[in-house]
């Protein structure tokens, strides 16, 4: 019963950090395929996709080291998404709209300690 209740309580944070990591990782490969210029950004984006997939597994199976995590998350997807706001695709800023709702959902969870 009370696996349940942890996984309700995290599920808008471990949807929002999958989208995350989904946009992050599409704005990875777009940046390298179109502009070697964005290097620093495709770089960002996998630290960014990393770290939200293992908020995804530890928010899941509800560990006591998510809320830790997840204040680390937020400060990387806040430094992701002031990269991808350098850029005009838009998968840049996709990309940063992903990552700014992730970090808002991460600070929360890191707030209530999971």
């Amino acid at each position: 019963m009370a696996v349940s209740t942890v996984e309700q309580r995290n599920q808008e944070c471990v949807d929002a950090c999958a989208e995350c990591q989904q946009a992050c990782e599409a704005c990875n490969y777009r940046c390298c395929a179109e502009n070697s210029e964005m290097a620093a950004c495709a770089r960002l984006c996998l630290d960014c996709a990393a770290i939200c997939a293992l908020c995804v597994t530890l928010l899941s199976r509800g560990s006591k080291w998510a809320a830790r995590l997840c204040q680390t998350c937020a400060e990387i997807c806040e430094a992701c998404a002031a990269e991808c706001e350098k850029y005009d695709a838009d998968y840049c800023r996709e990309c940063a709209a992903a990552c700014r709702r992730c970090a808002e959902q991460c600070r929360q969870m890191a707030g209530a300690g999971v």
